[in-house]
């Protein structure tokens, strides 16, 4: 029998759901002398080191070690062939997350927050109860609330789908067995980077897709170049499709349904991996009971300053509606912190890069064209490929391009994009000058090391430019 406390306990912060904002959060307002709790259902550090970016990243690696067994005679290297052990790729990175999880813990141990392992909803304004595994129950009060509860995999209501038992990102990481025919929906983030993994991996794969183009908010270069490399190594992409329905179980035998141009077709597979979109983890959190509303779309509803619509109380994170990656997160902490220590710290016009993690990556910082063009826009565009660089003909990894927007009566620089390898990296170099407000030209004329990546930058902003007129965007954009 659960023993209920008649008053809650009192703390300076009590954190809804341990992402990685919210755990940099408990770390850094412990370590400022206040009393902090964070409650998670189930993982040390929220999804970022256990169910997503990172193990995710791992998988991925393992897959280019794959790749380059397959590639091994183009670089001088002889081989009788070799066998993936998908029990030994899911070990190494269940290793990782172990070591994560210990590093977490101390953290928590060295700043004196509080982790506690359970199921927590509002009871009241400011007051969370916690439920734990044994059947305990405490109840806190927080001077301050944060809710960082995150997304989940959208299971659509598609007949069929959820008693097929499709693999989520979750249960794809965990495969111990290559699956024979994977079947992937969704051309997003998630389902092009497993559906590269998996396919290095040995599998056959097909992607379903609803949009006409694979990453379908990026310019049409960078969307046919996802998926001229997707096909590239093998990939079945049926774009425009939409799935009427499932049979089957993932696992063993899975057939989706899918009607593309007003003509049904039937894929059959071995396994179905679902990534079209995330869910809200606003659910029995007991939210109406703390006056916190949510938007339209599900989201916690919040201001530029990262506050709800119930005093005290803050979101950060995908719940929040925040850009869903865990740099946003972190960076919403910072808003939130500065906000409860006197600052003023809003989200409005903060830089939002990103990185798909495709071998090569996709990186992009700033505007893209299309939404130069959208905004009516003048910008000069400077582009290579990246076989203009160096560094990647000494590595043999020459597919793919840098592009650049500067723009037309400064020498601003608008926004990059970059997809090649080691993109994530050299577009760091970018933003930073975005950030310092250097011209191109600064980058240009500096001496970079030879060879390597970022060197290429230099034959980028040699090479000559093309005009995009503020009409001309805005032509485009309307067409």
């Amino acid at each position: 029998m659960a023993s209920l406390q008649e008053r809650p306990e009192e703390y300076d912060l009590v954190i809804l759901g341990g992402g990685t904002g919210s755990t940099i959060a408990a770390w850094t307002f412990a370590s400022e002398g206040k009393k902090v709790a964070v409650i998670d259902r189930k993982y040390i550090g929220g999804s970022c080191p256990n169910i997503a970016c990172l193990p995710s990243k791992n998988i991925i690696h393992s897959a280019k070690i794959a790749s380059y067994f397959r590639r091994a005679s183009e670089f001088g290297i002889l081989q009788e062939g070799f066998k993936i052990d998908m029990s030994g790729v899911r070990d190494r990175k269940r290793k990782m997350v172990s070591g994560l999880n210990d590093m977490y813990l101390e953290n928590y141990r060295k700043t004196g927050a509080e982790f506690l392992l359970g199921t927590g909803r509002f009871i009241a304004p400011k007051v969370v109860e916690i439920a734990f595994p044994d059947g305990t129950v405490r109840r806190l009060r927080g001077a301050d609330v944060i809710v960082s509860t995150g997304t989940r995999a959208t299971l659509e209501l598609i007949p069929g789908l959820a008693e097929a038992q499709p693999l989520t990102h979750i249960e794809a990481l965990e495969l111990d067995q290559i699956p024979e025919h994977l079947l992937v929906v969704g051309g997003g983030y998630v389902g092009v980077e497993f559906a590269q993994a998996m396919r290095r991996f040995g599998s056959r794969v097909s992607l379903v897709d609803r949009n006409q183009r694979l990453m379908s908010k990026e310019d049409g270069d960078v969307c046919d170049a996802v998926r001229s490399l997707l096909e590239d190594e093998g990939i079945d992409i049926l774009l425009g499709a939409r799935v009427e329905r499932v049979s089957g179980r993932s696992g063993d035998s899975v057939s989706v349904f899918v009607e593309q141009d007003g003509t049904q077709r039937v894929l059959k597979g071995s396994h179905l991996l679902v990534a079209a979109g995330r869910t809200p983890n606003t659910d029995r959190l007991g939210l109406e009971l703390a006056g916190i509303e949510l938007t339209g779309r599900g989201y916690i509803k919040v201001n530029d300053r990262l506050q709800t619509t119930a005093p005290g109380v803050w979101a950060i994170g995908e719940v929040a509606g925040s850009p869903q990656f865990t740099h946003i997160s972190v960076d919403d902490f910072r808003v939130v912190h500065a906000n409860l220590t006197g600052g003023n710290r809003v989200t409005q016009g903060r830089q939002v890069p990103y990185c798909l993690f495709t071998d090569p990556e996709l990186a992009r910082i700033g505007l893209s064209e299309r939404e130069a063009e959208s905004q009516g826009l003048p910008y000069r565009l400077f582009k290579v490929p990246m076989d203009s660089n160096l560094r990647a003909r000494t590595l043999s990894e020459t597919r793919g391009f840098l592009k650049c927007l500067v723009e037309t009566d400064s020498d601003r620089i608008l926004g990059f994009t970059a997809f090649g390898t080691g993109a994530g990296e050299i577009m760091a170099a970018l933003q930073v000058a975005m950030i310092a407000r250097l011209p191109y030209t600064a980058l240009r004329d500096a001496i970079l090391t030879h060879p390597t990546l970022v060197e290429g930058l230099i034959p980028l902003f040699s090479s000559p430019a093309s005009a995009h007129s503020a009409t001309e965007a805005a032509v485009t954009s309307a067409a």
